[in-house]
């Protein structure tokens, strides 16, 4: 049985992870090259894009801090990928090739642990068949691709899903841990803190016990982040400041979710270059998901635990509180009780329904990673 399990992850990930490959060199033959915002500069991507094009846009960021430290307008990237990448980075000799392999390395090898996690933490309570369709779902997400990027979505994914598992298994002090450190990869981590107490209360008779107090281990991950940030730069809320820097739609005062939405439907699709498809494709999109994830996150919380149905509806709340929907749909990634949601509704439709929403998924992955890897920003 383990073997099948074993294989099972491993072969998803490695057909996905080839797949992603042979998009990557038929994106040349759809999309002219946008120079701009390119992983390794402009000539490194082009001596190697197979090996470049995963540090597009955000991953430069990342690959710079863990190069030269933390610089002006820096701050919203949070500090224990690139650190990681740093460490790992330097047994390769720590330039840039070995930084971004390193990055690549933490990328791919987390999402194999995060699978695997998945897959522990989903079959305490679910059968085999609608384990399996979550995380072929999750594969097949039109933005999977930044999981084996040097992005932090697979990082986080993997430290949320086992922080969840040891949660669930009444192990506080591995739940803290890693949650300790999935509060020092994204700031949604800091949500596991309350979502564990409400894990915690509702067993052994809603008794307190002394274990609990690891849960306060959590957020020193963004606490610890929050104080670099206050000696270095004077400002611990650095990396919400620093927002609107990343786009104009962004801002650094909290917008709700109602403007957000009312600021798509009215100015921004009446104001779409549609000839563009670049643009076109990444606000289509975006809108797309932000509607798809509010409704399962309203549909989640009759039908999935409560731990799991806050940590959905708050890792897709906070974000959207910057005003816009940009990156929502890579946000998206870590959020696992989506991918639940999703594989539940297939289990129970027909082969022919469930194959043609796998086509239709794959070929916006197909479109997202030949887009993404040309340099045009997707998410």
């Amino acid at each position: 049985m383990k073997s099948k399990k074993f294989k099972f992850i491993f072969s998803s990930f490695l057909l996905w992870r080839i797949s992603l490959f042979v998009f990557l060199f038929l994106a040349s033959m759809f999309f002219p090259l946008q120079k701009k915002f390119l992983g390794g500069e402009l000539a490194n991507y082009l001596k190697a894009p197979w090996f470049w094009a995963w540090s597009n846009f955000d991953g430069e960021h990342y690959l710079s801090i863990a190069r030269n430290g933390y610089e002006q307008g820096e701050q919203a990237f949070f500090p224990l990928y690139p650190l990681l990448i740093r460490t790992v980075g330097r047994i390769f000799g720590g330039d840039l090739i070995s930084l971004n392999l390193a990055g690549l390395i933490i990328s791919n090898f987390a999402l194999l642990l995060a699978l695997y996690g998945i897959y522990k933490l989903l079959k305490l309570d679910f059968e085999e068949k609608i384990v399996r369709l979550a995380i072929i779902i999750l594969l097949l997400f039109p933005t999977s691709f930044y999981l084996g990027a040097v992005y932090t979505e697979s990082l986080f994914l993997a430290l949320s899903i086992w922080a969840f598992y040891f949660a669930r298994k009444r192990n506080w002090f591995w739940a803290s841990f890693l949650g300790m450190f999935a509060a020092g990869t994204r700031v949604i981590g800091v949500l596991l803190f309350p979502l564990f107490w409400i894990e915690a209360l509702r067993g052994k008779g809603k008794k307190f016990e002394i274990k609990y107090l690891w849960l306060f281990l959590i957020p020193l991950g963004i606490l610890t982040y929050m104080y670099y940030l206050k000696i270095r730069w004077g400002d611990p809320f650095a990396f919400i400041k620093t927002l609107p820097g990343f786009g104009e739609q962004r801002s650094a005062t909290p917008i709700i979710l109602p403007q957000v939405f009312y600021r798509y439907i009215f100015k921004i699709l009446p104001n779409l270059n549609y000839s563009y498809f670049p643009a076109t494709f990444s606000t289509l999109m975006e809108l797309i998901v932000s509607i798809l994830f509010i409704v399962v996150s309203v549909w989640v919380l009759f039908r999935a635990r409560l731990s799991y149905a806050l940590f959905l509806l708050g890792g897709y709340l906070l974000p959207t509180l910057s005003g816009s929907f940009s990156s929502l749909p890579r946000y998206v990634l870590v959020l696992f009780p989506a991918f639940l949601l999703f594989a539940k509704y297939l289990a129970r439709t027909s082969l022919l329904k469930r194959i043609l929403i796998f086509i239709f998924l794959g070929i916006l992955l197909l479109m997202a990673t030949m887009l993404f890897a040309r340099g045009y920003w997707v998410s």
